[in-house]
């Protein structure tokens, strides 16, 4: 039983008051001397002030003035919570709140105590419940704070309740020198699930160097905790942070035919994934098993307070209820679309979609899908109609739009200047046959019709090239090999226009010797007679499916979501929470581990969506680590030399953001540049507060530790590439940080907002082509058909009606932006105001990016920019830093959250 300790109050009847002694520290950390208080000290009496160290009591003599100290913590009513109102637990909850009770939290003082070199005694005080309004819950305490105790550095907080809940921060008020704020946005666990206290530490950023020294050893036991050990399985509510391969997309012990490779070793690199800890399974040892729920870190999973995760919610739904509901409407799933006006009436008349049993259910979970039809007897998907044809019907058949999507498109990422002439593969010819491209020069000369040679055009730097030959060629054979799916390697010429605008010359298509027959190519070119105006709307048919394809596994996928999560896994291992990197990223971070999870579960796993509606099929996720191993370098991620690598930008000091562009009228490159400028100042005024001089960067422990484990095990199959930044000066830390945020932020927003815009209507960017060209290997039968219905040929090779309608489903929620949605740069984090050099330095970053908005508006009315504007052309507005909630097809959050 416990020994009631005799408090004296400062209170003139000089009453005692007896407190039970539960003030017993939870495992897992050094146990602090505390201060057992329930009244206030007033200024100059002498008062007795009980405490414990260890075994130790002691009365001790204070003659100084005390504070009187109020926290005010503010509790996140989450949606969970809003539906759990009844129960027994909640009747314990309740009760508990009745006697105020319901949150523990302990001071900790900044400072040892300079006579023993130990901790100072903590206070510890419960919170009461004093209001409820809207999502936030108010607790209160009152502390006194005895005059030595020295800064507040932490504070444990234990949860009373028999339920988690979300606490959003700590303000404690009374100090002269003003409040203390302690953001937390985290998960609390109750106390009957985990004895352990959650600490949290102040706003304050400290280098480790800087700790006060009644911080350091929590700010290393904190860290421990995060890692965590690298035995047994993860459970829901954890707080571990480590590393796996991505071994678990496959499911072979329930059906053989989804065993896949395992993603990261020598055999096929990959980044690394969070590590889940799951068994293997009987059928594979090396392939972990898969369950219903995929772990991440608790704080890392959406936040569910309300409005909170409408996108991601929203994509589980589309996932779990609607794709299946698809599948029973379009009873063959290889069924195509008869007419064009069959895909039309996706917009139109909509899917007759079977019952649930909630009435209402699509409506109210799919607003931005199923627009207002029901009779009450039937749900129908009605596709919102895409900016794109809302303005242009006819807009995806058009060559010069076609062209004008590589420079200001979905995925503008991937067009390259052509520097050598003639083009030639450099693969194996004795597998893949003769290595020179069928594009002569005497064709690209006919197609500029004699404005100058193929020579000058090159040596001028005016022609481009889109180039999946190569990457794809060794492809081919496997995936013809899977049904409803077949693949060429291509390149597609465009020249640069005296307008600035792109024009396409030339499609090869090339299949290597299989099957007994020799390698196959052929090109194509716009024609100006019926025959050769379907195979080259057939051949762009083929290559806008190939461009599908690499920009959701490349461009999309493998740069920005699969490889930020070790960024994500090392910074919480080895970057304190109180460390100012940490506090930089953080926000970057947010909900990324989350939704990669769920790519794991539905979208890249063996016969989710990538594999059943994109060409590479089963091997898709083979193909990104194909892209990983030759293409992926962490330097070129930044976006000028990314450029400067495809040859679409030179340096030049004189020029603005010191490069010259090659296309000048290039929208993805002229407003990123603008984005990384903005960012990278941000960067390097907060960089430079905190390191000094170089000697900061070199010296900082963690620092120097969470980029050795992001090199050599977060991306261990690159470990060894000479081309790895050292942070060494605050000029390699800036480079390094700017880089990461501008994938996680303007990368990300370019490659996944105009999702729905630009592929909403699929013909514009199908994923898959499923029929042959007719050329290859024709036959009287297939002649007669292409020669009567070229129509039906096209239709045939696009997607089948399950495939569009599956992914139109998913772009749309993908391109949506949740109603609380955090842009970059629009509101400050609470640790960025503690410092005023940083608050400034915020202000003239949110001031930047608003002036951005106004340039991006300027640049889409000039009618010389014909890049991005145009009759029936959609501005170009995807990195426009701010969006309303919604399908917008503009605003760049801080994270990759969807």
């Amino acid at each position: 039983m416990l020994k009631p300790q005799l408090h004296q109050s400062h209170l003139s009847t000089k009453i005692p008051f007896l407190l039970p002694k539960p003030f017993i520290h939870g495992s897992g950390h050094a146990s602090f001397p505390v201060y057992s208080r329930s009244l206030s000290t007033k200024a100059n009496k002498k008062v007795r002030v009980g405490y414990k160290h260890g075994s130790i009591k002691s009365i001790a003599s204070v003659t100084q003035q005390s504070t009187d100290v109020k926290a005010v913590v503010t509790v996140k009513q989450t949606v969970v919570d809003f539906w759990t109102e009844i129960g027994i637990e909640r009747g314990l909850d309740d009760f508990t709140d009745l006697f105020g009770k319901t949150l523990l939290l302990e001071l900790v003082s900044a400072e040892l105590d300079p006579k023993t070199g130990l901790e100072k005694p903590s206070i510890r005080k419960y919170a009461h419940k004093i209001d409820h309004e809207g999502e936030d819950i108010k607790y209160e305490a009152d502390f006194v704070v005895p005059p030595d105790f020295g800064e507040i550095g932490a504070i444990f907080v234990e949860n009373e309740h028999h339920k988690e809940m979300y606490l959003h921060d700590v303000v404690l008020d009374g100090f002269p020198t003003g409040p203390v704020h302690v953001t937390c946005d985290s998960w609390i666990h109750s106390k009957f699930d985990n004895k352990k206290k959650r600490l949290f530490f102040t706003n304050k950023s400290y280098l480790p160097s800087e700790t006060p020294n009644g911080l350091t050893k929590l700010r290393k036991e904190e860290l421990e905790t995060l890692r965590g050990n690298d035995n047994g399985e993860r459970k829901k509510g954890e707080r571990i942070y480590d590393y796996d391969v991505y071994n678990d997309l496959g499911n072979p012990d329930s059906d053989p035919e989804t065993a896949r490779p395992v993603l990261g070793g020598k055999e096929h690199p990959y980044p690394r994934r969070c590590r889940t800890g799951r068994p293997r399974t009987e059928s594979d040892p090396l392939t972990e098993t898969r369950s219903s729920s995929f772990y991440v870190p608790r704080d890392e999973e959406f936040s569910e307070v309300k409005m909170g995760t409408f996108s991601a919610k929203t994509l589980k739904s589309v996932l779990h209820a609607l794709v299946p509901s698809l599948s029973t409407a379009i009873v063959d799933s290889e069924l195509g679309f008869p007419f064009f006006s069959s895909i039309d009436a996706l917009f139109n008349e909509g899917i007759n979609l079977p019952p649930l049993k909630k009435q209402g259910f699509w409506k109210d979970l799919l607003p931005n899908l199923f627009r207002a039809i029901t009779d009450g007897t039937k749900d129908v998907l009605k596709f919102e109609t895409p900016d794109t044809m809302e303005r242009d019907r006819f807009f995806w058949f058009r060559d010069e739009e076609f062209a004008r999507q590589t420079l200001s498109g979905l995925n503008p990422c991937c067009i390259k200047m052509v520097t050598e002439w003639p083009l030639r593969s450099k693969l194996d010819p004795e597998i893949y046959g003769p290595q020179e491209s069928a594009i002569t020069a005497e064709m690209v000369e006919q197609e500029i019709k004699g404005f100058m040679t193929c020579g000058q055009a090159v040596k001028d730097q005016k022609l481009f090239i889109l180039d999946y030959h190569d990457l794809f060629l060794p492809f081919v054979s496997t995936i013809r090999e899977l049904k409803g799916t077949t693949l060429y390697g291509s390149r597609t010429l465009f020249f640069l226009t005296h307008e600035g605008t792109l024009r396409p010359l030339a499609i090869e298509l090339t299949r290597p010797p299989m099957d007994g027959k020799p390698q196959w190519k052929q090109v194509f070119r716009p024609a100006w007679h019926s025959t050769g105006v379907w195979l080259w709307r057939l051949a762009k048919a083929h290559v806008l499916a190939h461009e599908s394809g690499y920009h959701q596994l490349i461009s999309h996928w493998l740069r920005t979501h699969c490889c930020t999560e070790p960024y994500i896994i090392a910074a919480n291992r080895q970057l304190s929470e109180m460390h100012p990197i940490y506090r930089l990223l953080h926000p970057h971070f947010r909900y990324t581990m989350e939704i990669n999870a769920l790519a794991r579960q539905y979208l890249i796993s063996a016969k989710g969506v990538i594999e059943t509606s994109f060409f590479p099929g089963k091997y898709s996720m083979e193909l990104s680590s194909v892209v990983y191993d030759q293409e992926w370098r962490f330097d070129y991620e930044a976006l000028p030399k990314d450029l400067i690598n495809r040859g679409m930008a030179v340096e030049d000091p004189s020029a603005p953001h010191g490069l010259k562009l090659m296309v000048e009228d290039y929208p993805y490159a002229n407003d990123g540049l603008v984005l990384w400028d903005i960012i990278k100042e941000w960067v390097s005024d907060y960089v430079n507060h905190y390191y000094a001089d170089s000697s900061l960067i070199v010296s900082d422990n963690e620092l120097q530790a969470w980029w050795t484990e992001v090199r050599t095990v977060g991306h261990a199959d690159k470990k060894d590439e000479p081309w790895w930044p050292v942070l060494k000066t605050p000029q390699d830390l800036i480079e390094t940080l700017t880089t990461i945020i501008w994938i996680a932020s303007g990368h990300h927003a370019a490659v996944n907002f105009g999702q729905y815009t630009y592929a909403g209507y699929f013909p514009n960017r199908p994923t898959t082509a499923r029929m042959n060209m007719p050329t290859e290997d024709p036959n009287d039968e297939l002649l007669k058909l292409f020669w009567e219905k070229p129509e039906v040929i096209l239709l045939t090779t696009f997607p089948s009606q399950i495939q569009a309608t599956t992914v139109m489903a998913i772009l749309d929620v993908l391109s949506n932006h949740s109603p609380d949605e955090e842009y970059l740069g629009q509101q400050i984090e609470p640790a960025w105001t503690e410092e005023p050099a940083i608050n400034a330095a915020f202000v003239k970053f949110n001031g930047r990016l608003k002036e951005f908005e106004g340039i991006i508006d300027e640049r889409n009315a000039d009618i010389k920019l014909k890049n991005r504007n145009g009759a029936g052309v959609v501005p170009y507005e995807l990195l426009k830093p701010f969006s309303d909630p919604g399908v917008t097809g503009k605003g760049v959050p801080y994270s990759i959250s969807i």
